[in-house]
């Protein structure tokens, strides 16, 4: 209709959410995975984080991988009183892999602009995951400086790629960076802390964590106990 005012979408005239996204096995979560996820909101100007903790890693194997929900509940321990959300999303999106659960993540949410964050020991096997190049494709990345594995990082044939993407933190902070393929290196004070150390240190640890059905924190549905 001629001089009819057009109307944006609600969800277009809202600003973007920007939302680091932390994928592992959370077997268990501890201090580190806390100490990075911070560290990224800060350095890249995050609203928030989502802590996604896997039903299975494909890289992992299964021996020794603790239930689903004592592991959500060792992230829900670590992420308390922190910008950051707990979910076992995969799960409901029926995904293994995670470049997968991007793309699905994108279509469900486009109100928010998600960032990848990982370790460098992960980005040294990367080129080992399902389609890594669609990952980076997908959505940014930032990888979090780790000791042991900055050599191989660098050196790993996903780096050799992902290099000519390399942006500043500060790039993504003032969003002109936020775009994909784009990488961004993160340096931290070294955190030595790893879940294969704390589960050989604790072998029980997961029969401390309470039995009861948690929350996702995303979906809002109930984490069963495996039976």
């Amino acid at each position: 209709m001629a001089g009819a005012r057009l109307r944006a979408s609600p969800a277009l005239s809202r600003p973007a959410i920007y939302t680091g996204l932390l994928g592992g096995s959370f077997n268990p979560a501890h201090g580190g995975h806390r100490r990075i996820t911070l560290g990224a909101i800060a350095a890249l100007g995050l609203d928030e984080a989502w802590w996604l903790v896997s039903p299975g890693n494909p890289l992992k194997a299964a021996d020794g991988m603790a239930p689903l929900a004592a592991r959500f509940a060792s992230a829900r321990n670590q992420a308390r009183r922190a910008p950051i959300r707990v979910t076992a999303i995969e799960r409901e999106l029926g995904t293994r892999f995670t470049v997968d659960t991007l793309r699905a993540l994108v279509r469900r949410h486009p109100g928010r602009r998600f960032v990848w964050l990982m370790g460098a020991d992960n980005l040294a096997q990367f080129h080992r995951w399902r389609d890594w190049r669609g990952i980076a494709r997908t959505v940014p990345i930032a990888v979090v400086a780790r000791p042991g594995y900055d050599g191989l990082a660098l050196a790993s044939p996903a780096m050799a790629w992902l290099g000519r993407f390399r942006r500043s933190a500060a790039s993504f902070r003032n969003r002109a960076g936020w775009s994909a393929p784009a990488l961004v290196i993160l340096r931290f004070d070294p955190d030595p802390r790893s879940a294969t150390a704390l589960r050989r240190a604790d072998p029980d640890w997961a029969s401390r964590f309470p039995a009861g059905a948690a929350r996702d924190c995303i979906t809002l549905r109930p984490i069963e106990p495996n039976p």
